[in-house]
């Protein structure tokens, strides 16, 4: 789409133009008016920085260094190309480099920043920020390390607007991508300024989502059961710790080999966890076996010690691989079938 005239009833279309064809240059014009006038980019900036580069060892610079009302820090990457070049990339680094600032860092490069653009302010540095941030004195800047990303250009490449969604999406990060467009029109140039991604009206579906998958991610990986286990047997032994599946599959094998019949421990086990083939088969042609009794199974073999079965002479049993929260339950039950001297240790 475009920048229609329609002040005759009809549609007429606005020319284009580039920057590089008006002379406008990254730094000096475009990067000026954006510090200037923040808020087009989100009325929740303030700008801290100009050109920061206070990094070790490196020669690079952030075009513009803000922070938010929530006292996270934001990297603005600026780029007068119609691709982006690999301003994400930049920005990544950028953003991992200034993630450890603390506040009384932010402060001294505030007050240096002030010094250059109102001289008269700069000793306001660390009022202007704690008045700026929704908690005030209480502010704790960039708990999380969490840094937010503008990436604002003339327009951008596939690999960059699909590298923004993935991140985004994936990692629960905040990177919004900004599209300036130029309009010639007799002796004026325009400029529209529009958000790219997230669109304005998707923005808060966006926030959402983003909370709720990194919600169910720390979630699940606070619910995963990691504990390893150390099987114990009548002769004393002691395994070396186990993960969950390799421990019940131990005192599974020690039992049987106790006497115990597979069919009874399968009373104990998840039915879906513990299946039979009829027939003795060798470990070679035991796959097609479980295939031609569970072809389910197909794109799942992987979840089964088929290398491992147990074998009697009307049957092969094959355990499965897969194990959640209830492995303790599970080797409480095969404990309770077993002969005296049979138990286990979480390690």
């Amino acid at each position: 789409m475009g920048l229609f005239d329609f002040s005759t009833g009809s549609l007429v279309e606005l020319p284009t133009t580039r920057f590089a064809v008006e002379g406008v240059l990254e730094r000096t014009h475009l990067q000026r008016a954006l510090r200037e006038h923040i808020a087009v980019l989100g009325d929740d900036l303030l700008v801290v920085s100009e050109e920061f580069g206070d990094f070790d060892g490196a020669r690079r610079r952030i075009d513009l260094l803000c922070v938010d009302s929530q006292a996270r820090l934001v990297v603005v990457e600026l780029k007068r190309t119609e691709d982006g070049g690999h301003m994400e990339l930049q920005a990544l680094r950028y953003a991992a480099m200034v993630s450890t600032m603390t506040l009384d860092r932010l402060v001294e490069v505030y007050e240096k920043h002030l010094t250059a653009v109102e001289p008269e302010a700069s000793d306001e540095a660390r009022t202007r920020l704690l008045d700026w941030f929704d908690e005030g004195e209480e502010a704790v800047l960039n708990p999380n390390r969490e840094v937010r990303i503008v990436l604002v250009s003339a327009d951008f490449g596939r690999e960059i607007t699909t590298t923004v969604l993935w991140l985004n999406d994936v990692f629960a990060m905040d990177i919004r991508c900004v599209r300036l467009t130029p309009y010639r029109v007799g002796d004026k140039l325009l400029l529209d300024v529009q958000p790219l991604i997230p669109l304005p009206e998707a923005e808060e579906l966006t926030i959402q989502l983003r909370r709720q998958s990194t919600a169910v991610r720390a979630a699940s990986a606070s619910n995963r059961d990691w504990t390893p286990y150390v099987i114990l047997t009548p002769d004393g032994g002691r395994t070396e710790p186990l993960r969950k599946r390799q421990a019940v599959r131990t005192m599974l094998h020690a039992l049987h080999d106790a006497g115990v019949p597979a069919a009874t421990l399968a009373t104990v086990l998840p039915r879906a966890n513990f299946l039979p083939v009829e027939g003795a088969h060798t470990r070679d042609e035991l796959t097609a076996a479980f295939l031609a009794r569970y072809p389910k199974a197909q794109d799942r073999l992987g979840w089964w010690f088929l290398d491992d079965p147990i074998v009697e002479a009307d049957r092969t049993w094959v355990l499965s691989k897969r194990w959640g929260r209830t492995t303790a339950a599970t080797l409480d039950a095969l404990v309770a079938l077993a002969p005296a001297g049979f138990g286990y240790e979480p390690a």
